[in-house]
């Protein structure tokens, strides 16, 4: 949990996929976040830090290269105030690599907000968020309503990696803003009162 005023943010970009677009979809995410004066961001590529993909029996130790997989990730997941994930939509769902890593942490997820930034084909990969929502209830996440999607989002930006539509900036805004009011409410509740898991 963070101790400084803003709120961390953890990005978390869902697609390994060779030739993937979410890189293009989450550096424009993060320009809004570095544009406001309440969030500080942490970008968390699932591709730059894979993770491993075998689990141990429960109570099973993991190998020590394992170890250092989750290192990467786990105590960055913990330091979050709140989450966005990005994510496309592989059939009418969100990719293995992003249910792995949610899979491998429980508590890092208990009582932060989660918002979404979704991209696909007709959908705007609107149906991994739905798929989302109720795999992060499990977790005792709360999830932002609003949400931003790019639907056939290869011809929604430009070269510059701009969304050529001004609506999806005004989208960001509204999303983000949801988000800090949560991470803010349930930050302050964290440090005032453990959450009962």
């Amino acid at each position: 949990m963070s101790t400084e005023q803003n709120m961390q943010v953890a990005v978390v970009l869902g697609s390994t996929r060779a030739g993937r677009f979410g890189p293009v979809v989450g550096d424009w995410l993060l320009g809004h976040l570095a544009a406001r004066g309440d969030m500080t961001a942490d970008l968390v590529d699932l591709a730059e830090t894979p993770l491993p993909t075998v689990m141990p029996s429960f109570g099973g130790e993991l190998p020590p290269g394992d170890l250092e997989l989750l290192e990467a990730v786990t105590p960055r997941l913990a330091a979050a105030d709140a989450f966005v994930f990005v994510t496309p939509e592989y059939n009418h769902s969100f990719p293995a690599p992003l249910k792995n890593a949610i899979d491998w942490h429980n508590q890092q997820w208990h009582g932060k907000p989660i918002g979404f930034v979704s991209y696909g084909g007709l959908s705007g990969g609107l149906r991994a968020v739905e798929q989302l929502r109720v795999v992060m209830a499990e977790l005792n996440a709360t999830t932002i309503r609003n949400t931003v999607s790019f639907h056939g989002a290869s011809q929604c930006f430009d070269a510059d990696g701009k969304p050529r539509d001004p609506a999806a900036d005004a989208a960001a805004k509204t999303m983000l803003d949801q988000l800090a009011w949560w991470a803010q409410a349930l930050r302050d509740a964290r440090q005032t009162r453990p959450f009962a898991a």
